[in-house]
């Protein structure tokens, strides 16, 4: 459906939504947009530190608990 629609199609629908909203509306919405996508990238860089984090902690916990061979029994 979109195929149809051509880069005049695009720069009209962007006329019109300029007209409808104003310029200080969509302004302040692609602010927003902004804000919303840098917390996004904040949160899933703060959730990969703290997976990195608890991997560590696991790998530090871990220790060998094969039970050792009694040289006195042979």
């Amino acid at each position: 459906m979109l195929n149809n629609i051509g880069p005049m199609g695009l720069v009209l629908i962007a006329v019109v939504v300029l007209v409808l909203f104003g310029r200080g509306k969509i302004s302040s919405l692609m602010g927003e947009v902004g804000k919303g996508i840098t917390s996004f990238k904040k949160g899933i860089s703060e959730g990969n530190k703290e997976l990195e984090d608890d991997s560590d902690d696991e790998v530090e916990q871990a220790r060998d608990v094969t039970p050792k061979k009694d040289k006195t029994k042979v």
